[in-house]
């Protein structure tokens, strides 16, 4: 049961930093020049999740503001609303399902403890 314990615990480390990173996505989205962030998940062996977090160098859209120096081209944020919201809904049901592994593991431990007493 550890192992799987293990893996259940590092799934939930994992999918919570994903929620993170989509959070400070979203708080800097009206940034200008901001770059969204990247939570990448890899399997680990024998059991559990790694995780590598990476920022997005693509470019935003250019508009043009009123600055110090008169009109110039700004580079907005490169975060994508219509991204990061289906992603932390998947990210959401993920931290769930992990969750409810651990509370399963829980229960399987109670009855090996229930059939030993």
């Amino acid at each position: 049961m550890i192992s799987g314990r293990y893996a259940a615990l590092s799934g939930l480390q994992a999918y919570g930093m994903r929620l993170q990173n989509n959070a400070n996505n979203v708080a800097n989205m009206n940034t200008s020049g901001f770059k969204k962030g990247r939570v990448l998940l890899r399997a680990e062996k024998p059991q559990g999740v790694s995780v590598h977090a990476e920022k997005i160098e693509t470019p935003g859209p250019q508009t043009m503001e009123e600055t110090g120096q008169g009109e110039q081209m700004v580079e907005q944020s490169n975060v994508d609303l219509a991204e990061e919201l289906p992603e932390m809904i998947m990210n959401q049901h993920a931290l769930l399902a992990n969750i409810r592994s651990l509370q399963a593991i829980d229960e399987m431990d109670n009855s090996v403890l229930d059939l030993k007493a």
